[in-house]
């Protein structure tokens, strides 16, 4: 079994490309909606949330996401904190997600912090989604209604785009029409195939 990493930046299509494949009946697993739900429903984590965060963190035992946010996206710390507390829970989730995909020959990890995490480590092939910045924050404003400024704040977090392209072994432009990403898509898939 080949496992792939699939990362990118906020707004460069990696859930798109994430769809796209799920649609063709590959595996994929969704990082990011997998911590929301450890998140609410592991309660060792809840309670060690609310210990970092305080008891805001939830309302009506459901995590409370813009507080959270806000929290972490202005102090790197809180982040660092928050993020060693999730990452090695959602590894686990990987890991028994992972066992029961024993059928499939190539599986996805799709994250939006893969490299930053350490996570590539454990994947055997890594995409990334690539596509101009520009363009990027317009995706998000349009998807999200933030302003730029916080989009942008939300970029500074992250990898670059140039960092994570040093990881990759695919880069996948998605900054063209549906048709673009899925040529590109279909030939990454073929040389996976080849190499499985």
């Amino acid at each position: 079994m080949v496992k792939v990493g699939l990362t990118g930046g906020i707004g460069s299509g990696k859930s798109t490309v994430s769809n796209i494949l799920i649609s063709q009946g590959f595996s994929v697993y969704n990082s990011d909606n997998r911590a929301k739900w450890l998140m609410n429903n592991n309660d060792n984590l809840k309670s060690n949330i609310i210990s970092i965060f305080g008891n805001q963190s939830y309302i009506k035992e459901s995590l409370n996401r813009k507080f959270i946010s806000r929290k972490v996206f202005n102090d790197s710390l809180k982040l660092k904190e928050l993020n060693n507390l999730v990452h090695p829970l959602v590894a686990l989730d990987f890991n028994n997600w992972l066992s029961n995909q024993n059928t499939n020959d190539i599986v996805f990890k799709e994250a939006a912090i893969l490299i930053e995490s350490g996570a590539h480590k454990e994947m055997d092939k890594i995409i990334v989604v690539a596509c101009p910045k520009n363009i990027r924050i317009q995706r998000v404003l349009n998807r999200d209604g933030n302003n730029s400024e916080s989009v942008d704040k939300r970029m500074q977090n992250q990898m670059s785009e140039n960092e994570k392209i040093n990881y990759a072994d695919f880069v996948i432009n998605n900054s063209g029409s549906k048709s673009d990403l899925l040529k590109e898509l279909e030939s990454v898939i073929s040389e996976l195939k080849k190499n499985n």
